[in-house]
């Protein structure tokens, strides 16, 4: 049962050292200090925790290694970290202060083969392919990168298979244009991301209510949802969450 159990994760988007939330990757609110935020969600029953640091890779920096280090120390469910991971040496680095597994964006569209050389050095379970898409016409989305500043040109659909072809462990999909409005995510995007590739896809952008959390397993064929602000400011506890998708019959982590 728990190895189909559907996974829960909390999103801390890092900026200069706090936890802040945006609509549509702007207009940044703090939502607290990243080890406390951390240390709150693996009491409250996250199966993960996902840190991204949204400044690193737009400010062309490494990762806030000390902060990781401090939030691994922390929490005793896995954890994600992303943003400004460009070298084998950032994943190194990262690991070894405790992270579980890495997200990479920009790096690996700048150069794919990234993802195949993080992969045989540290195993695919330890890399992640976060992809941001926003929709460009009715049935297609396009990637783009930092914090949602520049258009690709890629498409997601065809990017995600790419990912998994050259090793990718699971994909972390933001829609863009679901991004901090409690809308709801983008299950056509990640249903048909899921078609394509068999590795486990995480929903990311849009959770406002339990019932959009339900419907990105349901509809959106995702392994996993992701959110932020539901999370951070209490709106929705995560344990009432899961007891929420049993009675659902969404199998999780009880």
């Amino acid at each position: 049962m728990d190895y189909f159990a559907k996974r829960i994760i909390p999103c801390l988007d890092v900026n200069n050292g706090r936890v802040v939330k945006g609509v549509n990757f702007v207009g940044l609110r703090d939502a607290g200090d990243p080890v406390e935020v951390a240390k709150r969600y693996n009491i409250e029953g996250a199966d993960e925790i996902t840190f991204l640091d949204i400044g690193a890779t737009h400010e062309n920096r490494d990762t806030i290694v000390d902060v990781v280090r401090e939030v691994a120390k922390e929490v005793f469910i896995p954890l994600t970290v992303g943003g400004g991971i460009r070298e084998l040496s950032d994943i190194y680095n990262l690991l070894n202060v405790g992270c579980d597994k890495v997200s990479i964006n920009s790096a690996a569209i700048k150069r794919p083969s990234f993802i195949d050389e993080g992969a045989k050095r540290f195993g695919s379970q330890c890399i992640v392919v976060a992809i941001d898409a926003k929709r460009v016409t009715d049935d297609k989305w396009h990637i783009f990168t930092h914090g949602g500043r520049n258009d690709t040109g890629l498409d997601a659909i065809e990017w995600a298979k790419e990912a998994y072809d050259r090793g990718a462990g699971e994909l972390l999909i933001t829609s863009m244009d679901a991004d901090g409005t409690k809308a709801g995510f983008d299950n056509d995007l990640n249903r048909r991301i899921n078609e394509v590739v068999n590795i486990p896809i995480i929903a990311s952008g849009g959770a406002g209510t339990m019932k959009h959390i339900e419907e990105a397993f349901t509809l959106g064929s995702a392994d996993a949802a992701l959110a932020a602000s539901i999370f951070h400011f209490k709106e929705i506890d995560i344990m009432d969450l899961k007891d929420y998708l049993h009675k659902h019959n969404i199998p999780v982590r009880r």
